[in-house]
């Protein structure tokens, strides 16, 4: 079946010397792959590879047969082109580690327009703010809402949050913890939105030890999650 529908990039590999296979997330469908064939050296078409850059904003007109396979996409153009995003050094590092993290995070195939709206919402944010390096904090923290696993806020003043059991608690168990100044750190940040961010002044060893723990609350909620390796890169450029 022919569609049209609104997609972001989450990742694009190459196959062979001359085609990609592209992960996307579309509005129609939710998780999708795509083969392009012959697009590295075709030249002239209506697919071209800068098109499919990590985190891409577009337009498909696609083929979705929905049995499982790779689908083929019939033409593709930028939706609204990002001004910044894969231009600003600091910036493009965000969206490397962003786009791995989706790809390890996201598993549903199938439509959900609020997280479609999110995401989309989220990186036309980063494209016209300042790079700020909480913003993958709270990204992270509010996708959970989308991916089922959204800590519960109830008694938030408790002394730990239980990573594996995702809420607040006022006794530590064997479970992994967020304590101290950590907790005090994540519990700020719940509920807050990305206008918000300029207030937030955290240390480079709390924000990326909070962003560890983050990490590892996908990694408990999530089968089969694996460990971004863009992270080193992420931290070293926020140094």
């Amino acid at each position: 079946m022919q569609i049209t529908t609104k997609a972001i990039v989450l990742s694009s590999l190459k196959y062979g010397d001359t085609s990609l296979i592209v992960k996307a997330y579309t509005a129609s469908d939710g998780l999708k792959s795509y083969l392009l064939k012959g697009v590295l050296t075709a030249k002239r078409g209506k697919l071209k590879p800068a098109y499919f850059l990590p985190l891409m904003q577009l337009e498909l007109v696609a083929n979705h047969r929905n049995k499982g396979t790779l689908e083929s996409i019939k033409e593709a153009k930028v939706s609204t082109p990002y001004k910044t995003l894969h231009t600003d050094i600091l910036k493009n590092s965000i969206v490397l580690f962003l786009a791995e993290m989706l790809v390890n995070s996201i598993q549903e195939q199938e439509q959900d327009e609020g997280l479609f709206n999110y995401l989309e919402y989220a990186l036309f944010w980063l494209d016209e703010h300042a790079p700020d390096p909480n913003f993958h904090n709270l990204f992270l923290i509010n996708l959970t809402k989308y991916l089922g696993f959204y800590p519960d806020i109830h008694d938030r003043n408790a002394p730990y949050f239980d990573l594996a059991e995702g809420s607040f608690t006022r006794t530590p168990s064997l479970n992994p913890m967020i304590e101290g100044e950590n907790l005090k750190n994540f519990t700020t940040i719940l509920g807050m939105n990305f206008d918000a961010l300029k207030a937030l002044k955290l240390a480079k060893t709390d924000r990326q030890e909070l962003l560890k723990k983050v990490i590892l609350y996908f990694e408990l909620h999530l089968h089969g999650f694996r460990k971004p390796k863009s992270l080193a890169v992420l931290n070293a450029v926020f140094q």
